[in-house]
């Protein structure tokens, strides 16, 4: 009997992150002494707001150290339904509301406790690389709906209409997006609302972990407030880890009607149980104070994303949205003959540029680069880059 047969069959069709892939061997480059540029940070390079960390350093001193409810601290749990309902103008209460080992764990919880094998899942892409996993996990099927650079990454609905059979029991959209930057409309979002009229049995799950990071002028709109009329249907996930700084401390959230709510909780109580107590006690701090420090952030990005957008535009070869939120852009290179992973691997070995493939998001002829870096970095991986295109151009 070999180690693989050990394994079930969902752990080996279980694909691994190409984008820990690539940023484990741009370290390991960075460790030897070479000159690595790195433009695939997922993650903010700010550090945590000081009254984040001390509040949770007062909870340590409180006592919060011990087991929690398993569906999260009650006050955090009403602050996030207080939030939810006056500033995203969705009516929540604190039952609707579980907290989680980060967003990707209320992902995981959701699917696990509305799907069965067999079922569909449709799943715009390019999508945050995550999704078809979990959906695999679950049993269920990913069904991909394909949205293009030349219409800004908008979801066709007609595309979406056809992709739909009897066994169709969730769409997932993410707006702000990862890897696009695309920032859904009140009209796409009003488009999404009449197809899910026409199919009933169909759920949603909007993923808004990004809402906080919009450019100058853009809205978010969550998506429970376009359609309230749909809210036994509609469940949102959201977190702390990207507007305000926080990904190292894993606090996220589901928001949903409370029967699921109440299965899902009481999965999470037979897996990992509480989220780190004096954790939440930090993310409480974070909801209920005042966004003046986010907001300094978001101008700062807002900055690097421009930068981002002019350099890629001036690259002759390369085509490119301007993105409108998140810290993200998703261009093509449009004298590329290789995929886009060995184009990442090239980019790395012979320029110094690190990169994620956009296969990892489900479209191989692209790729994603961060601005959640600092100015200079952004400058020099724009140089860099144009070095690459030059060098396809000239092969």
């Amino acid at each position: 009997m070999t180690q693989s047969s050990f394994l079930s069959k969902r752990a080996r069709n279980l694909k691994p992150s190409l984008t820990l892939e690539i940023s484990a061997k741009a370290k390991a480059l960075t460790k030897e002494g070479k000159d690595i540029c790195s433009l695939s940070a997922g993650e903010p390079d700010f550090d945590t707001p000081e009254f984040i960390i001390e509040a949770a350093l007062k909870a340590l001193k409180d006592g919060y150290t011990r087991y929690g409810p398993a569906a999260g601290d009650p006050e955090l749990r009403e602050a996030i339904a207080f939030k939810q309902t006056t500033k995203n103008h969705s009516p929540t209460k604190a039952d609707n509301v579980l907290i989680t080992n980060g967003g990707k764990q209320a992902i995981f919880n959701l699917l696990q406790i509305i799907l069965n094998p067999g079922d569909e899942v449709l799943i715009p892409s390019p999508y945050w690389l995550s999704y078809p996993e979990i959906v695999r996990l679950a049993g269920a099927i990913p069904i991909n709906i394909k949205t293009h650079l030349d219409n800004q990454f908008r979801l066709n609905i007609e595309e979406l209409e056809s992709k739909v059979n009897e066994r169709t029991r969730l769409l997932i959209i993410n707006s702000p997006n990862n890897p696009t930057g695309h920032v859904m409309s009140k009209e796409e979002l009003e488009d999404i609302a009449s197809f899910l009229r026409r199919h009933q049995n169909l759920l949603i799950m909007s993923d808004e972990i990004y809402e906080l990071l919009l450019a100058r002028n853009e809205i978010h709109y969550s998506f429970s407030a376009i359609a309230p009329d749909l809210s036994d249907r509609v469940f949102t996930v959201n977190g702390f880890a990207k507007g305000w700084a926080m990904t190292g401390w894993r606090v996220g959230y589901l928001i949903g009607q409370s029967e699921v709510i109440k299965k899902a909780i009481a999965l999470q109580s037979q897996s990992t149980s509480n989220v780190c107590s004096f954790a939440q006690r930090g993310a409480l701090a974070a909801i209920q104070s005042s966004e003046e420090t986010v907001n300094r952030m978001i101008g700062i990005y807002n900055k690097r994303r421009s930068l981002l957008s002019e350099g890629l535009n001036s690259i002759e070869g390369i085509k490119s949205s301007n993105p409108k939120g998140a810290f993200y852009s998703f261009p093509r290179i449009l004298t590329a003959s290789i995929g886009s992973i060995e184009l990442c691997n090239l980019a790395l070995d012979k320029f110094g540029l690190a990169m994620v493939p956009g296969l990892a998001f489900g479209d191989d002829s692209s790729i994603r680069l961060s601005c959640a870096v600092k100015s200079i970095t952004i400058n020099d991986g724009i140089q860099r880059l144009n070095k690459l295109v030059s060098y396809l151009n000239n092969s």
